[in-house]
């Protein structure tokens, strides 16, 4: 994963979340953000993050359980697949998230956040988010010229295969 910290309009970090913290965490009022979804973090820090190195062993899948509310004829379709219900609802799931409409419109929810978050008020913000989900590059470029370098500069990158 890859996160960027920012003070202002300025980019301090880029990189493992562990080193943007390590960069970031003695200037106040910075955000770091999560370029995968344009979330910004919170980080405790009383528990830095660390880079973990990989371990031997079998990996943690990080299965979460939940609760699923579908209809009578939902359930009786999935008891018949190979693996039973949840195995069918990963592989939908999978199949889904593979499709690269939805991957490009991941990519334009973050950089939209990652916006909000740093320039929502600038001029041109909302004329810039249009062009972003229409899908006009061009468009995108001309309304974010404005806006501070540091800024402009992560936006064009988080949003370089999302057109």
């Amino acid at each position: 994963m890859s996160y960027s910290a920012f003070s202002a309009f300025e980019h301090i970090a880029s990189g493992s979340l562990s080193q943007v913290y390590a960069a970031s965490s003695q200037i106040p009022d910075c955000l770091i953000f999560d370029r995968e979804t344009g979330r910004v973090v919170d980080i405790d820090p009383r528990f830095p993050p660390k880079d973990d190195a990989p371990r031997p062993g079998r990996p943690k899948l990080g299965v979460i359980p939940r609760e699923v509310t579908l209809l009578p004829r939902h359930w009786d379709w999935l008891a018949t697949q190979p693996g039973g219900a949840s195995v069918a609802l990963r592989k939908l799931v999978e199949d889904a998230s593979r499709n690269p409409r939805a991957r490009q419109r991941q990519l334009r929810d973050a950089a939209y956040r990652l916006a909000t978050a740093l320039v929502g008020n600038a001029p041109g913000y909302e004329e810039a988010m249009r062009a972003l989900y229409a899908g006009q590059r061009d468009d995108f470029a001309a309304h974010i010229e404005a806006w501070p370098k540091d800024v402009r500069q992560v936006l064009e990158d988080m949003t370089a295969e999302a057109f």
